[in-house]
């Protein structure tokens, strides 16, 4: 990333305390398309539903370390369908994911063989709305190898594309992504290409595809940054998340960077498409998608078990209006 676009803490967070940028977002609704809230806790899914986020995509990625064997992946795959989307309707939030093999992961080439083989069993499942994150980390053969597998499992199935782009040499990883979506005959409506900065986004909207911004302290991109990106580049096909992870992240980055719009004098319009509506119109190509789904989870119970496991511990009470307070 460019020095001159080094960032500092007062970037990420300009707002001078978090009920000033609440009054900011007050009746704003948000959907946060790449968070992941694996490795996220309730307390943090409880402080999104209070900013006004009602829906989230949770790509799956790797978790730190590696996996040494194919089950690994089998279970991780198997908790976004299930636990990770129960704990997130336990707030109110409506949880979709997308499945694929990470880039990271793809230069274990034995291991990335097995998972191959499994993943047609989970791309097709309820709330999978597109094959992700996948793309470039070290620009190898084998993540190409892997990538381009992918891009056709997703052809087979009708669905979305979320692209990961590499933290080095972004550039070029960003087109030489691209160039190979288009090879393999994928429609870059269908086609979501994540992390891009002022070095990338506009290629990626003139050539048709969907560009989508991690607001992220230190890295990828800053809110004070993405205001500008607005206010050079409109609303069109933008999106902003905060991809929220084990690092140092902020998963109230997209309600954050709304109030920071808004202050900044952007249109609300604008706000709200790439806070909110742009996500949808990408992931909703999917057919795993309506926004009708939002409200079925609106009425929170946190009576409710899955598996026989609760979000609560302990003698806590289950919080069953959502206005309420969860510690009592």
């Amino acid at each position: 990333m460019c020095s001159s676009h080094e960032l500092t803490g007062k970037e990420f967070q300009p707002i001078a305390t978090s009920s000033s940028y609440m009054e900011r977002i007050k009746g704003m609704r948000f959907f946060d398309p790449h968070v992941h809230m694996t490795s996220r806790t309730t307390d943090d899914y409880q402080a999104m539903a209070d900013a006004g986020v009602v829906a989230i995509i949770e790509p799956a990625f790797w978790l730190g370390q590696p996996r040494t064997g194919v089950d690994t992946f089998r279970d991780y795959f198997n908790s976004l369908i299930g636990w990770e989307r129960f704990r997130s309707s336990q707030f109110g939030i409506k949880h979709y994911c997308t499945i694929g093999l990470n880039s990271k992961e793809a230069n274990n080439e034995r291991l990335a063989e097995a998972v191959m083989e499994i993943l047609p069993s989970f791309i097709y499942k309820e709330g999978v709305v597109g094959v992700g994150e996948i793309g470039f980390d070290d620009q190898t053969a084998a993540e190409e190898k892997y990538y381009r597998a992918q891009l056709e499992l997703a052809k087979e199935a009708g669905l979305p594309v979320q692209i990961h782009t590499p933290h080095r040499d972004k550039k070029k990883g960003t087109q030489r992504s691209m160039d190979i979506a288009l090879e393999h005959g994928l429609d870059p409506h269908m086609v979501i290409v994540d992390h891009n900065n002022e070095e990338t986004v506009k290629e990626v909207l003139d050539r048709g595809f969907w560009a989508a911004f991690t607001i992220y302290p230190f890295t990828k991109m800053g809110n004070e940054r993405m205001v500008e990106i607005v206010k050079q580049y409109g609303s069109e096909r933008i999106m902003v998340n905060s991809a929220a992870d084990w690092g140092i992240s902020d998963p109230l980055a997209v309600p954050k960077t709304a109030a920071l719009m808004h202050e900044s004098g952007i249109d609300l319009n604008d706000i709200h498409l790439v806070t909110f509506r742009n996500a949808i119109t990408a992931f909703a190509q999917s057919g795993q998608m309506d926004e009708v789904d939002f409200d079925t989870v609106k009425d929170v119970d946190q009576s409710l078990k899955f598996n026989g496991s609760t979000v609560l511990r302990g003698g806590q009470q289950p919080r069953i209006d959502k206005q309420s307070n969860i510690i009592r």
